[in-house]
């Protein structure tokens, strides 16, 4: 367990603050009892050897999207006890995870009892530590059959879903504190205005090699597609969670169900800006299809100030993420406050962090983000918690392993899990359930 002494050798540590652009000093505010102090892991980001996935499969290409496959990943699907003994030791009392449809239903219409079992022993291992668990049934992965069929874009993808979800829910509904149907559901939507053409032109290389190698007309992912699968993938994924959502709620009629949103912090810039037009192109039809939840995700790295011609750049003077990007602390509150003034629905804070390999930064960005989410509920926004992305270093998609998001880091060949200073940061406003 981490206690005071052990956060303040981890002050000091961290050396002298940086300089987060927003940053505030308020006195402790305290959060309200019971609210949500988690992490957040992905399946295939975590686990490891997900050889039934469309992203395995498409990971293995040549040429390729990704960077390097997930192989061993960080050994999760083995090793999850440690994961649940690290959230519980950092002070929290949450744990968001996904369960891998790969797994649970390998080939079309066959589930494996085995693998349902495992997730149910992961959410009572939750429960053994103190930990509340949100589920996700679907981050992004899928099994290789489902993508083959054209993923998203085949007219049965809903009912497919809607029944997966309806075995996970039967599974180990009864014992989640919510559950989420699609993770980041408009990634792909988000990253359309920011990526450069060669980057899609990849992403269309690589499912289209898939397809011709598997002989199937159409190979369609989640997170990879091309530009001109965007439409039929957003009505597909739309269709699924009303799906899904059904199906959960026939199952277990009072858990809540939502789904998270990738959200930047939109900022105008000047009269002309474009910023309502952009708000619709990245999350129009998702927010009209969360009032009907019980709750909105929202998942928020950075702002994004909108002129009138585009997105315009950080500051010259802003402390940049491993990507280049700002980190900006007041992004977090403003994406939950247009969430619920769009949604009229409860806000949970399902991912939000940074990606860097300087930990000072993290530490400084969490009680600073965490102090403007502590005002945005002062002034009337109902937040149900908090999930940090993520629990551990892991697999970051196309990016491979270099991205590092975790409050801990994990040994490629050992996978032992050392928790960074920011680790402490985070506990301590747990422990305390103030900021």
């Amino acid at each position: 367990m981490i206690d005071r002494r052990q956060l303040l050798a981890a002050g000091a540590a961290l050396g002298p603050a940086t300089a987060l652009r927003g940053t505030t000093r308020p006195s402790p505010r305290t959060f309200p009892k019971g609210f949500l102090w988690g992490a957040a892991t992905a399946p295939h980001q975590v686990e490891g050897n997900n050889t039934a996935s469309d992203l395995w499969y498409l990971e293995h290409q040549q040429p390729t999207i990704f960077s390097e496959p997930s192989g061993d990943a960080a050994n999760s699907f083995l090793l999850w006890e440690r994961d649940l003994d690290l959230a519980r030791s950092i002070g929290l009392n949450t744990y968001r995870f996904g369960v891998e449809w790969a797994r649970i239903e390998p080939e079309p219409g066959r589930f494996s009892q085995a693998m349902l079992d495992h997730y149910r022993a992961l959410v009572d291992g939750c429960h053994a530590r103190g930990l509340a668990p949100i589920v996700t049934c679907n981050h992004f992965t899928a099994p290789l059959w489902f993508s083959a069929r054209g993923g998203w874009t085949h007219p049965d993808s809903a009912a497919l879903f809607a029944r997966y979800a309806d075995r996970v829910t039967r599974a180990i509904g009864d014992g989640l504190r919510a559950a989420i149907t699609l993770n980041e559901p408009n990634i792909l939507l988000l990253l359309k205005p920011m990526l450069p053409p060669q980057v899609w032109d990849l992403q269309k290389l690589t499912i289209e090699t898939a397809a011709r190698r598997l002989g199937v007309p159409r190979f369609v992912s989640a997170n990879v597609a091309g530009l001109d699968d965007l439409a039929d993938l957003q009505h597909g994924l739309l269709a699924g969670h009303r799906a899904a959502r059904a199906a959960i709620k026939a199952v277990q009629p009072r858990l809540p169900v939502g789904v998270s949103l990738a959200m930047l912090d939109d900022q105008a810039a000047g009269p002309r800006s474009i910023r309502d037009r952009m708000r619709g192109e990245l999350y129009g039809e998702w927010l009209d299809e969360a009032r009907q939840d019980d709750f909105i995700g929202v998942q928020n790295y950075e702002r994004a100030v909108w002129g009138e011609q585009g997105r315009l750049p950080p500051p010259p003077d802003a402390v940049r993420n491993w990507s280049g990007g700002e980190v900006y602390a007041p992004s977090l509150a403003g994406a939950v406050r247009f969430a619920h003034a769009a949604t009229g629905v409860p806000v949970l804070v399902s991912e939000h962090g940074v990606g860097t390999d300087d930990d000072r930064v993290r530490a400084e960005l969490i009680p600073a983000a965490l102090a403007g989410l502590h005002q945005a509920m002062a002034d009337g926004v109902p937040v149900l918690g908090y999930c940090h992305w993520s629990l551990i270093d892991n697999f970051e998609w196309i990016f491979g392993y270099k991205p590092r998001f975790g409050l801990a880091t994990v040994d490629p060949r050992t996978f032992a899990r050392t928790p960074k200073p920011s680790a402490a940061v985070l506990g301590a406003i747990a422990r305390a359930n103030a900021v």
